[in-house]
């Protein structure tokens, strides 16, 4: 071992007035501890620094003779000490607010210009000492000129007090001229609220005149000798008085933070007034002054200053932040009730977070608090809204309206898991409205996955065909028309395709088209015409005619319009129940094709306006269809024809005369509208279809959509009959004994026209639910039905069949499934694709099912599982294997179990004979380290002991507190590296060995200062 070195100490000390760093608040950091940190860097010396409490410096410089001698030859302690020149100069207190200024100005303005500190006592402080410091140079300047402002001053007094005695005696008697000296601060309380004060003294002398001058300190008497020597005694005493009992100070504080000191509507001021009995002065912005004044009881003075000395400290660190946030985002940032928001003023709640008024439509969310709090809170916010931002994302999706139940499916499956496999929001349009977008919302990538998967369902149910078409952009806005017009026209005329513009500005010419191929392949004609007439010669002219023409003008399914089209080549827009002016027809195309187009649509609306009255003849028997349900299929003949009135007689009349009244044309097309449906019922037939009652609900579908669906198909009624309660028995009807005369509870009523009746038939039918059987093997079964059934139901749901599996106690391999015919080959199809991925599965089960056992002393089996499990589940991650070692009570202590794919299995064994092969090489030796050390070596929180484990590759052991040799070391390792461990561990008792008597004189960093001699910030070493 090698010699223990001598170690050398020094120290010394450094009064406050020569101190260079005087922040005590910062002891021990900042620029002091970089400077010494420096030092100790640059010679090895090791220093201590402790605050003596005349807030002097002790600095103890310790360690080798040459690093002393080395911080010595540096003259380090020129680091620590102040440089500059300390200067005072006894002045009379009179004559300071000569060398301050009003409010300070002067003396600032000197400090500004001599750039010297200069410090005067106030005025409540009975000393005339003034200090000034800085450079050698500043401080003279400073000096010279304070020197120059008292001297003039005192030479003024002279002069005034030598032309008072050379005055007449009788003229001094007469009139006179004096002064009160009376701080300026205490002027106000002088004169009193509202010149109360005042008012008194010159009510009782009115001869004399009063003066106050604004930043002098001292009042001008005039008037009769007197009256004024009476006066003066009264101000004096009252001035006495306000000094004895009053005080004043100063504070610095910076403009910007003086709203926030006053508060809103001058809320903070207020009760600090209130409370400390004080009056408090702060600058208007236009003075841009720095200085706030107080006054009043000293105590509240000191108290109220001390008070908005904190305010404005804290609100230096503070920090508002506006930051840009979209409106659309403030409800759902402060959430329901306020919960959202709530939760982030909860977790950052120095934070005051203010959101504008929504009618403001203000984007600025204002932020305030700790500058570091704000940052943090910002960060928060900002992902936030980025989160909001990309799952606002949305896509509207044109869906045909009859396909949108299937979009749903049985009971919203489908939609539902659309939802829940892409994360989006799905909105559907109501039922009765027209609309045909189904709109989704969320990520951009989750919303083109939905939306892709929408439409395959559409592609899949209909003839769908998807068709791009080259137009030029600039001609787009031009098709699409005022609010969508042109394109609307077009896409209904087509059979409602569904025609997509790209967005505008992208310069993109492709439009799509999606529909049924006919339907497609007439739209891009349309659309490719009306492009052609854009690019030559485009006409355009407005018509105007009543609403109720308008459809009798397009004519049942466009057939009128259509004419006109074909025979002019002109187009004709009519108005949507969006548009404002529900009269306006435009007209567009070459101008000989609009002006022909014109001439025929105003001949047609005028006629319509030649009002004629005409009658026909129809059956009694037949009026009630047309005035059942209140009228409903003469609503629809008058919305069709013009507004066209059909009259019925009264029922007593038992007449069969109906009149019509409206334009001609109207009245013409209303009565062979008529004729066709009186000619439909006489052909009326009533039609029996039998379907077991069982099928019934089935074939109705959900709200009864699917009957609906044949209704509308097949313009026939269908009646369902009463239903039978589980005894056999009917809610109305009794059932005849005969069993070759259906039950009528199976029987479904048709009625309609003969030919369409039989088509509703087949229809009904093939609703039928048809039941197939699948063979799957038994012990499927039960994953095929999945946890709480949940595999089954997702199947059925997927599928639109109703699956059932035999009960376990038959164990039967044939399960059923029931469901339309249409349906049952796509639920074989994916009952037998989820049994090969079951078999699959099973097959993966048994592989990865192979187990081994290895043997490994149980000494080992911690460090095989590492620190927290570190190293084990290292080893079953990258094996991907399970390892299982032996439970407390087990016999074969030394079985570690490995389970997985055998080749995994094997390499997880081989892994962990390796370690048990480099642990037997190991070493443990035991050393005396003497316990005191034991804390340095380790370090806070084990840091230092961890960092001497990884650089010699060892395990050190510490003995526990109560153990019978608390100097035992234990060192685990290889053998080279066990014993470098041993050298440098033994290296560092030697250079913490304690000194403990100079460790008492001295404490270092951390230890408890015990004596009443310490520093109360304790001594701090570096």
């Amino acid at each position: 071992k090698s010699v223990k070195q001598i170690k050398f100490k020094l120290v010394f000390h450094v009064p406050l007035e020569e101190r260079k760093y005087k922040d005590i608040n910062q002891f021990g950091e900042g620029d002091q501890a970089k400077v010494c940190l420096d030092i100790m860097h640059k010679t090895g010396a090791h220093l201590e620094l402790s605050m003596a409490k005349d807030q002097g410096l002790s600095i103890m410089v310790s360690g080798k003779h040459d690093a002393v001698m080395k911080a010595l030859n540096d003259n380090f302690i020129n680091s620590l000490q102040d440089k500059r020149a300390v200067e005072r100069m006894n002045i009379e207190k009179v004559y300071h607010p000569f060398i301050t200024g009003a409010y300070s100005k002067l003396v600032g303005e000197l400090m500004q210009e001599t750039g010297a500190r200069i410090n005067v006592p106030p005025p409540s402080v009975n000393k005339t000492e003034i200090v000034i410091t800085g450079e050698k140079e500043q401080v003279a300047l400073a000096m010279v000129k304070i020197k120059k402002i008292y001297e003039e001053k005192v030479s003024y007094d002279r002069i005034i007090n030598g032309l008072l005695l050379t005055f007449p005696k009788s003229t001094a008697n007469s009139y006179t001229v004096s002064s009160v000296s009376a701080p300026s601060w205490l002027h106000r309380f002088i004169i009193g609220k509202k010149g109360q004060n005042l008012a008194k003294i010159t009510q009782q002398m009115p001869k004399v005149h009063i003066e106050f001058t604004e930043g002098e300190d001292k009042i001008t008497l005039e008037g009769p000798t007197k009256d004024v020597q009476i006066v003066q005694g009264q101000i004096e005493a009252v001035v006495t008085d306000l000094v004895s009992r009053m005080d004043y100070t100063e504070i610095s504080v910076d403009p910007k933070f003086h709203r926030h000191l006053i508060g809103k509507g001058g809320a903070n001021i207020n009760r600090i007034k209130e409370h400390h009995k004080v009056s408090v002065r702060i600058p208007p912005d236009n003075e841009k002054s720095n200085l706030i004044r107080i006054e009043g009881d000293p105590q509240g003075v000191q108290e109220a200053k001390k008070e908005l000395l904190e305010l404005a400290s804290r609100m230096e660190n503070e920090r508002t932040k506006d930051m840009i946030i979209e409106q659309r985002f403030h409800r759902a940032i402060i959430g329901q009730k306020g919960e959202k928001v709530k939760e982030i003023r909860d977790k950052f709640p120095e934070v005051i977070i203010n959101f504008p008024d929504p009618t403001q439509k203000s984007d600025i969310v204002q932020l305030r608090g700790p500058r570091t709090e704000v940052e943090k809170c910002t960060k928060f916010m900002q992902k936030m809204v980025a989160e909001m931002v990309e799952n606002s994302f949305s896509v509207s999706v044109p869906i045909f309206k009859q396909f949108h139940k299937n979009i749903i499916g049985k009971g919203g499956a489908n939609i539902k898991k659309i939802r829940e496999e892409t994360n989006t929001k799905i909105d559907l349009p109501a039922e009765n409205s027209n609309s045909e977008m189904i709109v989704i919302t969320g990520k951009k990538a989750n919303c083109e996955a939905a939306k892709n998967r929408i439409l395959a369902i559409q592609k899949e149910l209909a003839n769908i065909t998807e068709l791009e078409v080259s137009i030029p952009s600039k001609l787009h806005n031009s098709l699409i028309g005022s609010k969508g017009r042109f394109v609307r026209s077009i896409m209904e005329e087509c059979g409602g395709v569904h025609i997509h513009f790209p967005t505008e500005g992208s310069g993109i010419d492709a439009v799509t088209i999606r529909g049924t191929v006919e339907e497609v392949e007439k739209a891009k004609k349309q659309l490719l015409s009306l492009a052609e007439e854009k690019q030559t010669k485009n006409h355009t002219v407005e018509l105007r005619a009543k609403p109720e023409y308008h459809k009798f003008l397009i004519g049942k399914g466009g057939g009128n319009i259509r004419k006109v089209r074909d025979s002019t080549g002109a187009r004709i827009i009519f108005p949507t129940a969006e548009d404002k002016d529900q009269e306006l027809i435009t007209v567009i195309g070459t101008e000989e094709a609009v002006a022909e187009a014109q001439k025929e649509l105003e001949a047609l609306i005028k006629s319509l306006d030649n009002v004629v009255e005409d009658f026909m003849i129809v059956d009694p028997k037949h009026h009630r269809f047309f005035v059942a349900r209140r009228g409903q299929v003469l609503r629809e003949i008058a919305d069709e024809y013009g507004g066209v009135i059909v009259s019925f007689p009264r029922t007593a009349s038992q007449s069969d005369k109906v009149t019509l009244k409206g334009a001609k044309d109207c009245v013409e097309a209303a009565k062979k509208r008529m004729l066709e449906l009186i000619e439909d019922l006489d052909a009326h037939v009533t039609m029996e279809c039998v379907i077991p009652q069982k099928f019934h609900r089935s074939i109705m579908g959900p709200k009864g959509s699917r009957i609906q669906q044949i209704t509308k198909d097949h313009n026939v009624q269908i009646k369902f009959p009463d239903r039978e309660d589980q005894q056999g028995k009917y809610y109305k009807v009794k059932e005849p004994a005969d069993p070759l005369v259906p039950k009528k509870c199976d029987v479904i009523v048709l009625s309609g026209r003969k030919e369409r009746c039989e088509a509703a038939v087949e229809s009904l039918k093939a609703l039928v639910p048809v039941t197939i059987t699948v063979e799957v093997p038994f012990e499927l079964h039960r994953y095929i039905i999945g946890q709480k059934g949940s595999g089954i139901r997702k199947m059925m749901d997927e599928f639109e069949v109703n699956i059932q599996v035999p009960a376990h106690e038959l164990q039967s391999d044939i399960i059923s499934i029931t469901g339309l015919a249409s349906h049952l080959d796509r639920a074989k199809e994916g009952l037998l694709e989820r049994v090969k991925e079951l078999q699959s599965e099973q097959e993966d089960r048994a592989l990865r099912s192979f187990k081994l056992t290895i043997t490994v002393d149980p000494k080992y089996h911690p460090k095989i599982i590492g620190r927290k499990g570190a190293i084990i589940t290292q080893i079953r991650n990258e094996h991907e294997v399970n390892i299982q070692f032996p439970e407390k009570n087990d016999e074969n202590q030394d079985q570690i179990t490995i389970t997985g794919y055998e080749q995994n299995a094997v390499a997880a064994r081989d892994a962990i004979q390796a370690i048990v092969d480099e642990l037997e090489e190991m070493i443990s030796e035991d050393i005396t380290l003497d316990s005191r050390v034991h804390a340095r070596v380790i370090g806070a929180r084990g840091k230092g002991i961890h960092k001497i484990m990884d650089e010699f590759k060892v395990d050190v052991r510490f003995p526990q507190s109560g153990a019978a040799n608390p100097n035992l070391v234990t060192v685990t390792g290889r053998p080279e590296q066990v014993d470098e461990a041993i050298d440098h561990l033994l290296n560092l008792e030697e250079e913490y060995a304690p000194d403990m008597s100079s460790s008492e004189e001295f404490p270092s960093f951390g230890a408890p200062v015990t004596n009443a001699r310490s520093s109360p910030w304790g001594p701090k070493r570096f």
